[in-house]
């Protein structure tokens, strides 16, 4: 029995016949690579190559992956190769080398773009459902945590609601009142500009007035809310998710959604009424100014052109859409976050998804709630 493992490389013409011999172990891994390269140029300048294993006396997985990658070199220019003389205990562990590695390229056909099309329809339709019917859980476990603190009112978390108030009520009222200001300024000057051409100044005092407590002022403020504390939302409870502190609650027998969740959305609720009267208020007032300054209308005309323009109605179809849609932002905003996984790549995308999600449901309820109004004479 050889104890050294050897390689005999006979060509002949075209053919070229390898006879490995002795112990092809990981113990000769360094005298395996050396005879494996040594017939590296033979390999390929032959096309037919025969590996003849009759002479091996020891075989391991090393040193059956050096002669598969004989094999495959050979192959992969086309040339054919084959082993021949493989021992019965030998052809198990050879079969399973042969299968290492092997990767079959797909056909490259081109997609049928109808059904590409159908494709894409029903992962978005799958992905909707979802989207559903997590929302809808999420609004459902919102009402019995509602219903919870109907019962036990000591179980509210004040201190929370109240710092959450703080933070997406309060904090918030600067930046809201500049941004509806300036929408009520430009919708006047517009008007002034455009009505001025048929004499009919008089009638922008109208178009804001109800533009403003109708439509646009809860709008830009819901729209404002979802980019502002929605995002800030999804992205608390996206980290205390990665950290396993919403985990770490329910292990200590409190519920995330009493604890995290209905304090946020029920600020939300509060909170978003109130802004959307003081964003409505600016809007008003940045209307005022421009009909002051541009359209040469004192602030008595104003009031009273406003005061004939708009009724209570007005108001209050606006107002009323505010709880809706902050339910809508904290529902999406929360159950985004808990969706977070274990990176910073979900983290972000899962808020980009919420602040997307939010306003695009906050458009489809403002047009759902016109709708309504309209058809009940509001």
């Amino acid at each position: 029995m050889n104890h050294e493992p050897l390689l005999h490389a006979t060509p002949s013409g075209d053919v070229l016949k390898l006879r490995p011999e002795g112990p092809w172990t990981a113990a000769n891994v360094v005298t395996l690579e050396t005879l494996s390269r040594s017939v590296g140029a033979d390999v390929d300048r032959s096309r037919v190559v025969t590996l003849d294993m009759s002479g091996i006396s020891a075989l391991d997985t090393l040193g059956a992956w050096v002669l598969e990658k004989l094999s495959r070199r050979a192959a992969s220019s086309g040339r054919l190769a084959e082993f021949v003389g493989v021992a019965d205990h030998f052809s198990g562990l050879m079969d399973e080398v042969r299968q290492v590695n092997r990767r079959t390229p797909a056909p490259s056909v081109a997609p049928n773009p109808v059904l590409a099309r159908l494709g894409e329809l029903g992962k978005s339709t799958v992905g909707a459902r979802e989207d559903i019917t997590i929302f809808l859980q999420m609004l459902g476990a919102l009402f019995m945590a509602v219903v919870g603190v109907l019962r036990r009112p000591r179980s509210l978390r004040l201190t929370s609601l109240v710092y959450q108030l703080y933070r997406i009520g309060w904090q918030a009222i600067p930046i809201v009142t500049l941004i509806t200001f300036l929408i009520g300024a430009i919708i006047a000057q517009q008007g002034f500009f455009h009505f001025r051409r048929f004499g009919a100044e008089s009638y922008t005092v109208d178009m804001v007035g109800i533009l403003v407590l109708r439509e646009l002022g809860v709008l830009i403020v819901a729209i404002m809310v979802a980019g502002r504390s929605g995002s800030a939302y999804t992205a608390e409870l996206g980290s205390m998710k990665m950290r396993e502190e919403i985990d770490a609650l329910s292990t200590m027998g409190l519920d995330p959604i009493d604890v995290l969740i209905l304090p946020r959305v029920a600020a939300l609720v509060i909170a978003l009424p109130i802004l959307t009267f003081i964003g409505s208020i600016a809007a008003l007032y940045g209307g005022g100014l421009v009909a002051q300054f541009y359209g040469d209308m004192g602030p008595a005309i104003y009031i009273a052109r406003l005061h004939e323009a708009i009724s209570v109605a007005h108001f209050e179809v606006g107002i009323l859409k505010a709880p809706f849609m902050a339910l809508v932002i904290g529902i999406v905003a929360c159950s985004e976050g808990l969706r977070v996984k274990g990176s910073a790549e979900s983290l972000g995308r899962q808020t980009t998804t919420s602040v997307v999600k939010s306003i695009f449901l906050v458009i489809v309820l403002d047009g759902l709630f016109a709708i309504f109004f309209a058809s009940i004479g509001m």
